[in-house]
Protein backbone atom coordinates (compact mmCIF):
# COMPACT_ATOMS: atom_id res chain seq x y z
CA UNK A 1 0.00 0.00 0.00
CA UNK A 2 1.27 3.82 -0.92
CA UNK A 3 2.76 5.46 2.36
CA UNK A 4 0.85 8.31 3.77
CA UNK A 5 0.49 10.74 6.39
CA UNK A 6 -0.49 9.62 9.93
CA UNK A 7 -1.25 6.51 11.07
CA UNK A 8 -3.06 3.85 8.43
CA UNK A 9 -6.17 2.66 10.04
CA UNK A 10 -8.36 -0.50 9.56
CA UNK A 11 -11.78 -1.50 10.14
CA UNK A 12 -13.20 -5.01 11.33
CA UNK A 13 -16.49 -5.16 10.55
CA UNK A 14 -18.48 -8.68 12.17
CA UNK A 15 -21.64 -10.44 13.14
CA UNK A 16 -21.00 -10.69 16.54
CA UNK A 17 -19.21 -10.29 19.44
CA UNK A 18 -16.22 -12.58 19.32
CA UNK A 19 -16.45 -13.47 15.79
CA UNK A 20 -13.03 -10.90 15.50
CA UNK A 21 -10.78 -12.59 18.24
CA UNK A 22 -11.45 -15.86 16.77
CA UNK A 23 -10.84 -14.88 13.48
CA UNK A 24 -8.20 -12.20 13.35
CA UNK A 25 -7.03 -10.85 17.32
CA UNK A 26 -3.37 -11.38 16.25
CA UNK A 27 -3.38 -9.38 13.16
CA UNK A 28 -5.26 -6.29 14.78
CA UNK A 29 -2.61 -6.48 18.02
CA UNK A 30 -0.11 -6.78 15.56
CA UNK A 31 -1.43 -3.55 13.55
CA UNK A 32 -2.20 -1.97 17.10
CA UNK A 33 1.69 -2.74 18.24
CA UNK A 34 2.77 -0.92 15.27
CA UNK A 35 0.60 2.52 15.51
CA UNK A 36 -2.73 1.64 13.54
CA UNK A 37 -5.71 2.82 14.25
CA UNK A 38 -8.34 0.18 14.28
CA UNK A 39 -12.11 0.02 14.57
CA UNK A 40 -14.16 -2.57 15.18
CA UNK A 41 -17.77 -2.68 13.76
CA UNK A 42 -20.15 -5.22 15.08
CA UNK A 43 -23.60 -6.19 13.30
CA UNK A 44 -25.22 -7.62 16.41
CA UNK A 45 -25.05 -7.88 19.86
CA UNK A 46 -25.06 -11.44 19.84
CA UNK A 47 -28.43 -11.17 22.19
CA UNK A 48 -29.08 -15.19 21.41
CA UNK A 49 -25.40 -16.68 21.97
CA UNK A 50 -26.30 -18.45 25.34
CA UNK A 51 -27.26 -21.96 26.68
CA UNK A 52 -29.01 -20.30 29.35
CA UNK A 53 -32.17 -20.19 28.14
CA UNK A 54 -34.10 -17.81 30.88
CA UNK A 55 -31.41 -15.03 30.54
CA UNK A 56 -32.91 -11.95 28.52
CA UNK A 57 -32.00 -11.20 24.97
CA UNK A 58 -31.33 -7.43 26.83
CA UNK A 59 -29.38 -8.85 29.67
CA UNK A 60 -26.78 -10.61 27.41
CA UNK A 61 -26.74 -7.85 24.74
CA UNK A 62 -25.28 -5.64 27.30
CA UNK A 63 -23.03 -8.52 29.06
CA UNK A 64 -21.36 -9.52 25.06
CA UNK A 65 -20.97 -5.96 24.40
CA UNK A 66 -18.76 -5.37 27.82
CA UNK A 67 -17.12 -8.53 26.94
CA UNK A 68 -16.69 -6.95 23.54
CA UNK A 69 -15.30 -3.93 24.30
CA UNK A 70 -12.98 -5.29 27.40
CA UNK A 71 -11.54 -7.42 24.21
CA UNK A 72 -10.90 -4.84 22.39
CA UNK A 73 -8.93 -2.85 25.25
CA UNK A 74 -6.63 -5.64 25.31
CA UNK A 75 -5.89 -5.55 22.03
CA UNK A 76 -5.70 -1.92 21.32
CA UNK A 77 -8.33 -1.39 19.54
CA UNK A 78 -9.85 3.05 19.05
CA UNK A 79 -13.49 2.55 19.60
CA UNK A 80 -16.18 -0.62 19.09
CA UNK A 81 -19.73 0.57 17.30
CA UNK A 82 -22.36 -1.77 17.50
CA UNK A 83 -25.42 -1.51 15.23
CA UNK A 84 -27.56 -3.37 17.82
CA UNK A 85 -29.36 -6.00 15.02
CA UNK A 86 -30.94 -8.90 16.53
CA UNK A 87 -28.48 -11.92 16.56
CA UNK A 88 -29.71 -14.64 14.05
CA UNK A 89 -32.11 -12.34 11.80
CA UNK A 90 -29.90 -10.72 9.91
CA UNK A 91 -30.36 -9.52 6.40
CA UNK A 92 -29.11 -8.32 3.01
CA UNK A 93 -30.80 -4.92 3.39
CA UNK A 94 -30.06 -1.32 2.07
CA UNK A 95 -30.57 0.09 5.60
CA UNK A 96 -27.26 -2.55 6.28
CA UNK A 97 -25.64 -1.77 3.64
CA UNK A 98 -25.96 2.27 4.09
CA UNK A 99 -24.80 1.48 7.57
CA UNK A 100 -21.80 0.32 6.40
CA UNK A 101 -21.17 2.96 3.69
CA UNK A 102 -21.22 5.49 5.59
CA UNK A 103 -19.32 3.90 8.38
CA UNK A 104 -16.36 3.21 5.74
CA UNK A 105 -16.79 7.25 4.17
CA UNK A 106 -16.17 8.55 7.55
CA UNK A 107 -13.26 6.45 8.71
CA UNK A 108 -11.86 5.88 5.73
CA UNK A 109 -9.72 2.33 6.64
CA UNK A 110 -7.14 1.45 3.97
CA UNK A 111 -7.85 -2.54 4.81
CA UNK A 112 -11.05 -3.75 5.85
CA UNK A 113 -12.15 -7.18 7.44
CA UNK A 114 -15.15 -9.19 7.34
CA UNK A 115 -16.37 -12.72 6.93
CA UNK A 116 -16.24 -14.85 3.82
CA UNK A 117 -19.46 -14.80 2.64
CA UNK A 118 -19.11 -16.84 0.09
CA UNK A 119 -17.22 -19.91 1.60
CA UNK A 120 -18.83 -23.10 0.34
CA UNK A 121 -18.55 -24.86 3.89
CA UNK A 122 -21.17 -24.62 6.91
CA UNK A 123 -21.58 -21.22 8.05
CA UNK A 124 -23.67 -19.22 10.39
CA UNK A 125 -26.29 -17.38 8.62
CA UNK A 126 -24.90 -13.99 10.28
CA UNK A 127 -21.55 -14.28 9.06
CA UNK A 128 -22.60 -15.13 5.55
CA UNK A 129 -25.11 -12.17 5.48
CA UNK A 130 -22.53 -9.92 6.87
CA UNK A 131 -19.30 -10.23 4.42
CA UNK A 132 -21.44 -9.90 1.27
CA UNK A 133 -23.24 -6.84 2.71
CA UNK A 134 -19.84 -5.71 3.63
CA UNK A 135 -18.33 -6.86 0.01
CA UNK A 136 -21.34 -4.66 -1.64
CA UNK A 137 -20.79 -1.64 0.03
CA UNK A 138 -17.06 -1.64 -0.66
CA UNK A 139 -17.87 -2.08 -4.18
CA UNK A 140 -19.94 -0.47 -5.84
CA UNK A 141 -21.55 1.95 -3.10
CA UNK A 142 -19.03 3.43 -1.08
CA UNK A 143 -16.79 4.40 -3.94
CA UNK A 144 -19.64 6.48 -5.74
CA UNK A 145 -21.81 9.73 -4.46
CA UNK A 146 -24.75 8.63 -6.80
CA UNK A 147 -24.96 6.07 -3.90
CA UNK A 148 -26.63 7.92 -0.55
CA UNK A 149 -26.21 11.60 -2.07
CA UNK A 150 -27.35 12.79 1.65
CA UNK A 151 -24.04 11.57 2.68
CA UNK A 152 -22.71 14.96 1.20
CA UNK A 153 -24.47 16.58 3.77
CA UNK A 154 -22.63 15.05 6.63
CA UNK A 155 -19.28 16.38 5.21
CA UNK A 156 -19.08 12.53 3.93
CA UNK A 157 -16.80 11.89 0.34
CA UNK A 158 -16.60 8.80 -1.50
CA UNK A 159 -14.59 5.65 -0.06
CA UNK A 160 -12.12 3.33 -1.90
CA UNK A 161 -10.46 0.40 -0.15
CA UNK A 162 -7.17 -0.40 -0.58
CA UNK A 163 -7.61 -3.84 0.56
CA UNK A 164 -10.45 -6.43 1.64
CA UNK A 165 -9.58 -9.11 3.80
CA UNK A 166 -11.59 -12.03 4.10
CA UNK A 167 -11.82 -14.26 7.34
CA UNK A 168 -12.55 -17.77 7.71
CA UNK A 169 -12.10 -18.67 4.42
CA UNK A 170 -11.55 -21.90 2.77
CA UNK A 171 -9.31 -20.78 -0.09
CA UNK A 172 -6.51 -18.15 1.88
CA UNK A 173 -3.86 -16.55 0.20
CA UNK A 174 -2.68 -14.41 2.74
CA UNK A 175 -0.86 -15.23 6.02
CA UNK A 176 -0.35 -13.07 8.61
CA UNK A 177 2.75 -13.94 11.39
CA UNK A 178 0.98 -13.53 15.21
CA UNK A 179 3.44 -15.36 16.87
CA UNK A 180 4.37 -12.52 19.05
CA UNK A 181 0.75 -11.66 20.03
CA UNK A 182 -0.54 -15.11 19.97
CA UNK A 183 -1.01 -14.90 23.98
CA UNK A 184 -2.42 -11.28 23.20
CA UNK A 185 -5.16 -13.18 21.26
CA UNK A 186 -5.32 -15.75 23.78
CA UNK A 187 -6.52 -13.42 26.62
CA UNK A 188 -8.68 -11.36 24.45
CA UNK A 189 -10.54 -13.99 24.05
CA UNK A 190 -11.10 -15.07 27.74
CA UNK A 191 -12.71 -11.61 27.67
CA UNK A 192 -16.03 -13.48 26.55
CA UNK A 193 -16.62 -15.25 29.64
CA UNK A 194 -20.23 -15.58 28.50
CA UNK A 195 -18.68 -17.72 25.28
CA UNK A 196 -15.60 -19.32 26.13
CA UNK A 197 -15.75 -19.75 30.27
CA UNK A 198 -13.46 -17.72 32.50
CA UNK A 199 -11.05 -18.86 31.14
CA UNK A 200 -10.64 -21.66 28.18
CA UNK A 201 -10.47 -25.18 28.61
CA UNK A 202 -7.20 -26.97 28.07
CA UNK A 203 -8.98 -28.26 24.71
CA UNK A 204 -10.05 -25.55 23.02
CA UNK A 205 -6.53 -24.12 23.91
CA UNK A 206 -5.09 -26.78 22.08
CA UNK A 207 -7.20 -26.20 19.17
CA UNK A 208 -6.47 -22.64 18.85
CA UNK A 209 -2.92 -23.63 19.27
CA UNK A 210 -3.48 -26.21 17.32
CA UNK A 211 -4.56 -24.39 14.14
CA UNK A 212 -3.25 -21.41 14.33
CA UNK A 213 0.48 -23.51 14.08
CA UNK A 214 -0.72 -25.80 10.85
CA UNK A 215 -1.57 -21.98 9.47
CA UNK A 216 1.97 -20.68 10.75
CA UNK A 217 3.72 -23.82 8.67
CA UNK A 218 1.77 -22.82 5.85
CA UNK A 219 3.48 -19.42 6.52
CA UNK A 220 7.22 -20.32 7.48
CA UNK A 221 6.41 -19.07 11.28
CA UNK A 222 4.98 -20.49 14.67
CA UNK A 223 1.87 -19.45 14.79
CA UNK A 224 -0.88 -17.66 11.76
CA UNK A 225 -3.87 -15.96 10.98
CA UNK A 226 -5.41 -16.97 7.51
CA UNK A 227 -7.00 -14.79 5.22
CA UNK A 228 -8.39 -14.61 1.53
CA UNK A 229 -7.08 -11.02 -0.07
CA UNK A 230 -9.29 -8.62 -2.16
CA UNK A 231 -6.54 -6.23 -3.13
CA UNK A 232 -8.67 -3.19 -5.01
CA UNK A 233 -5.85 -0.89 -5.34
CA UNK A 234 -6.04 2.82 -4.05
CA UNK A 235 -5.74 5.82 -6.97
CA UNK A 236 -2.11 6.51 -7.55
CA UNK A 237 -0.69 9.29 -5.54
CA UNK A 238 -0.11 12.84 -7.45
CA UNK A 239 3.65 13.00 -8.57
CA UNK A 240 5.86 14.42 -6.90
CA UNK A 241 8.53 17.23 -7.72
CA UNK A 242 12.03 14.85 -8.67
CA UNK A 243 14.71 15.20 -5.97
CA UNK A 244 17.34 18.42 -6.61
CA UNK A 245 20.68 16.50 -7.67
CA UNK A 246 22.84 16.79 -5.75
CA UNK A 247 26.02 19.13 -6.62
CA UNK A 248 28.91 17.77 -7.14
CA UNK A 249 32.50 18.57 -6.29
CA UNK A 250 34.32 19.51 -9.66
CA UNK A 251 36.71 17.51 -11.05
CA UNK A 252 39.93 18.76 -11.43
CA UNK A 253 41.55 17.31 -15.04
CA UNK A 254 44.82 15.11 -14.42
CA UNK A 255 47.02 14.10 -16.69
CA UNK A 256 45.87 12.06 -19.45
CA UNK A 257 46.15 8.28 -19.11
CA UNK A 258 49.22 6.42 -20.83
CA UNK A 259 47.19 5.28 -23.45
CA UNK A 260 45.47 8.45 -24.51
CA UNK A 261 49.03 10.35 -24.59
CA UNK A 262 50.57 7.32 -26.57
CA UNK A 263 47.72 7.90 -29.46
CA UNK A 264 48.46 11.63 -29.23
CA UNK A 265 51.65 11.92 -29.52
CA UNK A 266 51.05 9.41 -32.60
CA UNK A 267 48.93 11.66 -33.94
CA UNK A 268 51.07 14.37 -33.81
CA UNK A 269 53.93 12.62 -35.94
CA UNK A 270 51.80 12.25 -38.59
Amino acid sequence: MAEQEGPKKAMVIMAHPDDAEFLCAGAVARWCDEGWEVYYVIATSGDKGARDENVSHQELAARREKEQRDAARVLGVRECIFLGYADGFLEESLELREQLVRLLRKYQPEVVVTWDGFRRGFNHRDHRIVGRVVYDAIYPAARSLLFYPEHREEGLGPYRASELWLAGTEEPDHYVDITPYFDQKVEALRQHASQVGDRPGREMLKRIRRWHRELGKRAGCKYAEAFRRVDFGRPPEPPRPPPKAARRPPVRAGPPPAEARRKRGVAASA
